[in-house]
């Protein structure tokens, strides 16, 4: 019952309703990060990414709009194979009260059901957006005025738009408080939905989490709130139906051009112009995924291949120094090398002479050096303060 990948019936698992809906933000998001990419070659592209919400809400307009009107299906939902269907209830009259339950007829959707499925998948996506925008900026103020207080700095909008040598105090006055009830009606419209946003967003995520784990447990058959207010639920497209769609996509097309009016090159002009269009929307549904797959694969294996020319060059270790060779005057070493050079015995409290690295017997070295200034070896000055005790025997 929870996983239901096996695909039987037509009703389809929670899996396959989790991607459809989560398709259209994940394409969003890669196409926002697309533009930002390419904008950094071509600036104007920075003009795209300021409206990116009214870019991409025309964009799913017009590709949800068309899905609709040819799949019956959402833009998302026909990649999966599914479609909408309006559900009616309908109430057996030749049975008994026991057995008079209701019964769910699926129809294909109605004109009204198409629109409304497009304000629902389009539209409060839109204002959704929209929404979460103002609420951040409101907050972000909110947040810098209790860190830096409400006075910036800052001249009013009215403040150096007007020269008070060319226009009258009275129009000086009069615009003024026109821009300052507009600043207000806009502080407070903020302010409103600052407050009343999480609400909203609060009770919209639990109505949508309630209903996405009612569907799981196979409790009802909508897997959103929008879709029991529509009366629609999602089925699996049948066979006959994946075959039917080419033919009424050809039958809708038809009767598109065959509404064309006027001399014959403006025919002409119009259907080549339907031609490119549905050409554009034919292919809108594959080439637009393919296109943000394979520029994510391209900057991944160009991101891999400036990482590995940007990478530090790892050189092996040095070779360590030689060791500091015994002066012609100085002491020799012993043939054993526990023994300290100075008094041939074995050493006692073992230091080493940190200018040439010679370890002695702590007594010995410290006479030595307390009187010479120099290590009794390698004849090199020291003091004893380059005299460190070592504690291996510990």
């Amino acid at each position: 019952m929870l996983f239901q990948v096996g695909g039987q019936g037509t009703r389809p698992t929670f899996f396959e309703m989790a991607a459809a809906q989560q398709l259209p933000d994940s394409l969003r998001a890669a196409l926002t990060y697309s533009l930002g990419v390419f904008a950094l070659r071509r600036p104007f592209l920075h003009k795209v990414l300021d409206y990116d919400d009214e870019f991409f809400a025309l964009l799913m307009l017009v590709l949800e709009t068309h899905s609709l009107r040819t799949t019956d299906a959402s833009f998302s939902e026909s990649l999966y194979g599914l479609r909408r269907r309006s559900v009616k209830i309908r109430a057996s009259k030749n049975t008994s009260n026991k057995e008079s339950n209701d019964r769910l007829h699926r129809s294909g959707l109605e004109k009204r059901q198409k629109v409304l499925s497009v304000a629902f998948l389009v539209i409060l996506p839109y204002i959704k957006s929209k929404l979460h925008s103002i609420y951040n900026k409101e907050r972000e103020a909110r947040l810098q005025a209790s860190l830096w207080g409400n006075d910036d700095g800052r001249l009013g909008d009215t403040d150096f738009l007007l020269d008070q040598a060319e226009t009258s105090p009275e129009r000086i006055q009069a615009s003024s408080e026109a821009g300052s009830s507009m600043l207000d009606l806009k502080r407070k419209i903020k302010a409103i939905i600052g407050a009343c946003y999480p609400w909203i967003h609060a009770t919209n995520e639990g109505l949508s989490f309630a209903y996405q784990l009612l569907y799981l447990l196979d409790a009802t058959g909508y897997y959103s709130p929008g879709l029991n207010v529509l009366g629609v639920q999602v089925c699996r497209a049948t066979g006959q139906e994946l075959m039917d769609s080419s033919s009424r996509i050809s039958k809708i097309r038809s009767r598109e051009r065959e509404r064309l009016r006027g001399p014959m090159w403006l025919k002409a002009i119009q259907r080549g112009m339907l031609s490119c269009i549905y050409t554009t929307l034919d292919y809108a549904q594959t080439g637009l995924i393919a296109a943000v797959f394979f520029f994510k694969m391209m900057e991944w294996w160009y991101q891999s291949a400036e990482e590995r020319m940007s990478a530090p060059t790892v050189y092996p270790p040095p070779p360590p120094p030689p060791p500091p060779k015994v002066a012609k005057d100085g002491i020799p070493l012993p043939q054993d090398r526990s023994l300290c050079p100075l008094c041939t015995q074995e050493r006692v409290n073992p230091s080493v002479v940190g200018v040439s690295g010679f370890v002695l017997c702590y007594s010995c070295i410290f006479k030595y050096v307390s009187q010479y200034k120099r290590c009794p070896i390698t004849l090199m000055p020291a003091t004893v303060e380059n005299i460190r005790r070592l504690f291996h025997d510990l």
